[in-house]
């Protein structure tokens, strides 16, 4: 096990399967030393998540939508992982943009998205520390909550 996934096992997670593709696009893709994710979504076990993967996130249940950003951001480490073989490859987490599925008044995405980020210290530490964007959108794919994307720069 890489010190990595050593880490996200000492705070109690672990990585999933990486998910199958729904269309014609790969999970990640390596160029040099960055890698792309498609987005992600909070699929366990390839169903979106109950309690908070779904629907729209308003203040009700915001903190449960930051739950799935949590799954959501292990999805996409496993997708990471599919690519660069071991996580202690990743030098420093790029940028993360989280897409939330939001009611029209709702305007803590950034809460939302702080679920996802925290996944990322915990992985990587102060190298987990990246730039972000948190947008609110009126409907994503298959009725999900929230759709997220990382990039990450690797030492090869």
């Amino acid at each position: 096990m890489s010190e990595t996934e050593e880490r996200l096992s000492n705070a109690g997670l672990a990585l999933p399967d990486i998910a199958n593709p729904a269309g014609i696009y790969v999970p990640a893709l390596r160029l040099d030393n960055l890698v792309f994710t498609s987005g992600q979504l909070p699929f366990v076990e390839g169903v979106l998540m109950e309690q908070g993967g779904r629907g729209k996130v308003n203040e009700i249940n915001q903190a449960q939508a930051a739950i799935a950003a949590r799954v959501a951001a292990l999805n996409a480490l496993a997708a990471v992982k599919s690519v660069v073989q071991d996580l202690d490859n990743v030098e420093k987490v790029l940028k993360l943009t989280v897409f939330v599925a939001s009611e029209s008044y709702f305007t803590n995405q950034h809460i939302v998205a702080n679920g996802a980020s925290a996944v990322l210290y915990e992985a990587f530490g102060e190298n987990g520390k990246h730039t972000r964007s948190a947008i609110g959108v009126s409907e994503l794919p298959l009725g999900a909550s929230l759709e997220l994307e990382l990039v990450v720069g690797c030492s090869f």
